[in-house]
């Protein structure tokens, strides 16, 4: 910074303006306070703009397809063919509205384009082009976000080897797509466009796909991902392009798989490297995230961090109440982040969890009931024609306080939500089967899997 330099004093600065940063910038500036929220790129950050938004209308759609395709059985008949440059424009128009609501939301908030430097500890630099401004703040959040992992091999040029964003932006659907891990983006993307028409095989260099999700859900998804088509190889690594093949290494030796495209899809790093941080003193995890208290502050105490840039699940609900957090106690509300956060994936079938699963508990040393209960079941889901998943309820069998729900279904994502609160507030097992579910829905195989629960204690 040049000397005698001016810098415009601010009260709130936030760096970055995806579902966490916008969040906590609105937040902040309905509190009272001055807020300037610096995004280099577009409101929405990846979220909105190259991830769960896109992301979902490419499933949806593509789950669309599968279900018109399926509706002879019902008596439904129809000519469905898919217009992906259409699809395209649908999606598009989808992510700029919501863009716009993202403005509106931050009408109380100064938006400032650029790419933000910190200075110290009360100051950042703003480039934009050939133009430098410069900040004095008295609280900043980092809400930068992350970026894709990339593998040294095979190099991301977005034409033949994509990352997500690249695979959610093309012209049209590939003849033959190989996806490069197997956790929910790649499980997601992978199984929309096999749905949409391609050839899809999924390598993953675990034993499984959705590591992190309850193995009876992951394994549900697995094997509904090969009924549609899809060559699952796990314990699988990929190497190199050669020619029109994707040379991977599995349990049997070298083999090739054919590849039009490649999607590389092998998790996410938090994306601080830019932004100087370590002038600052601020400590970082093993991991290379920003180390963080309960309240989401750094260990430089006007400085706060949220979302895929501090540990935990890289996903938008949970950067959006670390947002309202940090704001509220820069504005010396007593708030803090101790919430569970619900987990999701839009496969086919969808799963969703949150709590602990049954190994977790175990692993805690905790005696658990499970309830389970299959859609097959389901009068809501046979007439809606998809009966595959199941429901897992884990219950403290001494407590019986509810630890975990984990679903794989027909609108996971969607039923989710009361099992979260169910978690969140520490809800007994009993309370819970005595409340009256809605009949006929989908919502009452939650209420079943705990009922399944409570007969098995009681034997």
């Amino acid at each position: 910074m040049v000397v005698g330099e001016m810098a415009e004093p601010v009260q709130v600065l936030v760096v970055g303006g995806g579902p966490g940063g916008y969040t906590a910038a609105a937040r902040a500036a309905e509190l009272g306070k001055d807020v300037v929220l610096i995004e280099r790129q577009r409101l929405g950050g990846v979220c909105l703009n190259v991830g769960c938004i896109p992301s979902k209308v490419l499933t949806t759609a593509a789950h669309d397809i599968t279900r018109a395709a399926s509706g002879a059985e019902r008596g439904l008949h129809a000519d469905i063919k898919l217009d992906f440059g259409a699809l395209q424009a649908w999606k598009a128009s989808v992510v700029d509205r919501l863009v716009g609501g993202v403005g509106q939301v931050l009408s109380k908030v100064r938006v400032v384009e650029g790419t933000a430097y910190f200075l110290d500890a009360n100051r950042v630099s703003v480039e934009n082009d050939d133009q430098v401004s410069h900040f004095r703040f008295e609280h900043a959040i980092i809400a930068t976000g992350s970026e894709p992992l990339q593998l040294p091999d095979l190099p991301v040029d977005q034409k033949r080897i994509v990352d997500s964003t690249g695979a959610l932006a093309f012209d049209e659907v590939p003849e033959n797509l190989a996806v490069v891990g197997g956790g929910y983006i790649g499980t997601e993307l992978g199984m929309a466009y096999a749905k949409l028409g391609a050839r899809v095989t999924l390598v993953e260099a675990t034993e499984g796909i959705l590591t992190g999700f309850d193995a009876d859900l992951a394994k549900t998804v697995a094997d509904h991902a090969k009924a549609i088509g899809i060559d699952v190889r796990t314990s699988t690594f990929a190497k190199v392009l050669d020619g029109d093949d994707l040379v991977v290494m599995g349990p049997e030796g070298e083999g090739r798989v054919p590849a039009d495209k490649v999607l590389v899809a092998v998790g996410r790093r938090p994306l601080v490297g830019e932004l100087q941080l370590e002038d600052l003193g601020i400590k970082l995890t093993a991991s290379g995230h920003i180390a963080v208290d309960e309240q989401c502050r750094t260990n430089v105490a006007n400085i706060f961090a949220i979302g895929d840039v501090i540990e935990g699940p890289a996903l938008a609900h949970k950067a959006s109440a670390e947002g309202r957090v940090a704001a509220e106690v820069i504005c010396g509300l007593p708030s803090a982040f101790d919430s569970v956060v619900p987990l999701i994936a839009f496969t086919d079938p969808e799963v969703a969890a949150v709590g602990l699963t049954e190994a977790e508990a175990k692993a805690e040393g905790r005696t658990v009931l499970v309830g389970r209960n299959k859609f097959s079941t389901s009068g809501r889901a046979i007439i809606l024609g998809e009966e595959t998943g199941l429901v897992k309820v884990v219950i403290d069998a001494e407590t019986d306080v509810v630890l975990g729900f984990h679903i794989a279904g027909p609108n996971a994502s969607d039923l989710i939500g009361e099992a979260t609160v169910a978690v969140e507030t520490a809800c007994r097992a009993e309370d819970l089967a005595a409340t009256v579910h809605p009949h006929p829905t989908l919502v009452e195989s939650l209420h079943e899997a705990v009922l399944a629960a409570l007969r098995r204690a009681k034997r």
